[in-house]
């Protein structure tokens, strides 16, 4: 087995989140004085919206700390999963921030209750899509250079919050030109929370996939087999398989060799497949590779596997 030591990413996850934990707290702030003075629950909402990347904040910079982790006895493959079940907690918390806004702006339409925001409330709503936008694009450029799974996560928080605040710019401006409209400014709350839910499910649910041990997509285990295959000692390959561990993937197969290859020459082609895969770029850190020797009788099943492997490779080439 070969097992790569993944670099420690904890600082780089920390300087970006110290980032959007202090503007999150501006946002916050600033959009919940200017509900209040602009007479907006919507934007008092999305205050607490704001209010909830707190909590996502201090969890990762917290969890960063476990996630990266050597093994140990306990933990032989590592801690990464430390970073699936935070990013679980994200999505959920966000759901759950979801429902309490919802709720809110529904029992206030319930009530009849009128607001009549003013022109601060959407200055607020304005400047925190542009800055939410830009925590969006930072952290996620971050996320992507070192594959971290929680900080994506964190990120599509700042997208969230920065698409819940459009409505509210809208339901405010609205609210404003037509004094009529009482119920907008909480219409545009229940739409805020409308957005919070469906981020918390898209954040939430593919990390519930991979702590129930999902794989890879099947594209990548292609993409993967294919260069297991292309290894020139390699007759072919079988149980073939892939699972996460956080944002880390781990592999094992069993390849077929000639029966008669030495002991030395076969121990050599399992290392330099295991090296193929792990230099594919799927940030595979952990590859098992089983040699199991040629046998005659399943050569049927080979060259049978072989042609199926092949027409369908001629058939996805067809224009």
């Amino acid at each position: 087995m070969t097992t790569v030591r993944k670099k420690d990413d904890s600082p780089e996850i920390r300087r970006v989140t110290w980032v959007g934990l202090g503007w999150n707290v501006v946002l916050t702030i600033g959009k919940f004085v200017g509900g209040l003075v602009g007479g907006s629950s919507a934007l008092v909402a999305d205050a607490v919206h704001s209010a909830s990347d707190f909590v996502t904040d201090i969890a990762i910079l917290i969890g960063s700390k476990f996630w990266n982790l050597p093994p140990d006895a306990e933990h032989p493959y590592g801690h990464r999963r430390f970073e699936t079940l935070i990013s679980i907690g994200i999505g959920l918390a966000v759901c759950a921030v979801g429902v309490g806004i919802g709720y809110e702006a529904i029992m206030a339409l319930w009530n009849k209750e009128a607001n009549h925001p003013e022109w601060i409330a959407a200055a607020f709503a304005l400047a925190s899509i542009v800055l939410k936008e830009v925590l969006f694009r930072y952290t996620r450029k971050a996320a992507r250079k070192i594959r971290s799974q929680a900080l994506e996560a964190n990120a599509w928080h700042h997208r969230s919050d920065a698409y819940s605040s459009i409505p509210v710019l809208i339901a405010v401006v609205v609210a404003i030109a037509f004094p009529q409209f009482w119920f907008v400014d909480s219409v545009g709350a229940v739409i805020v929370a409308l957005f919070i839910l469906h981020s918390g499910y898209e954040i939430a649910w593919p990390c519930i996939h991979q702590v129930a041990d999902r794989g890879a997509s099947f594209e990548t285990w292609e993409r993967l087999k294919k260069i297991a295959l292309s290894h020139p000692k390699v007759i072919w390959i079988h149980k073939f398989r892939t699972r996460y561990i956080g944002s880390d993937l781990s592999v094992d197969l069993h390849v077929v060799v000639d029966a008669d290859m030495p002991l030395r020459e076969a121990h050599d082609v399992s290392e330099e497949v295991e090296q193929m895969l792990i230099d594919a770029g799927e940030n595979i850190v952990d590859a098992l590779v089983h040699v199991d020797p040629y046998e005659e009788r399943k050569a049927n099943d080979y060259a049978k596997a072989t042609k199926a492997r092949l027409d369908k490779e001629k058939e996805q080439k067809k224009p």
